[in-house]
């Protein structure tokens, strides 16, 4: 409380919004979160919302959106601790793609995973050739 002092604060104590993260707590405004505790005024450039986001690298690439990586996936943080999923599924997009890479057709991979479309595994398998391709290996 005695940081938030520090600050010109011209609204009602409830009109802001504070979060914390491990030792510090932060004053989140529109555009930035102001620390606290640990370093007081440090500004955060980035949240972790904005890492995600899909973005053009030096390269002229865009790399995917890491929140939807595909219309037919899914990451919801509370559900495997926020992995890409096969959409509707806790199918992980990554045991989809290695079926699909070691030979067995989109169409077929019903047969492991039964809630899994066609749809789901196309685009788990493109994804992972994406994500495989960033990460400096080749598919």
């Amino acid at each position: 409380m005695d940081q938030l002092r520090k600050w010109d604060l011209t609204e009602h104590p409830a009109a802001y919004k504070l979060v914390t993260e491990g030792d510090s707590a932060f004053l989140v405004e529109e555009e930035r979160a102001i620390d606290l505790v640990r370093r007081p005024g440090q500004e955060v450039i980035y949240s972790l919302a904005d890492v995600f986001a899909s973005f053009e690298n030096m390269q002229g690439r865009t790399v995917a959106d890491f929140r939807r990586p595909r219309p037919h996936l899914e990451v919801k943080e509370n559900r495997l601790g926020g992995w890409p999923t096969i959409q509707g599924t806790r199918v992980p997009y990554d045991a989809v793609a290695k079926l699909v890479a070691g030979g067995v057709a989109p169409a077929e991979v019903h047969r492991f995973y039964p809630t899994v479309e066609i749809s789901g595994a196309a685009d788990a398998a493109d994804f992972h050739q994406e994500v495989v391709q960033i990460g400096g290996r080749a598919a």
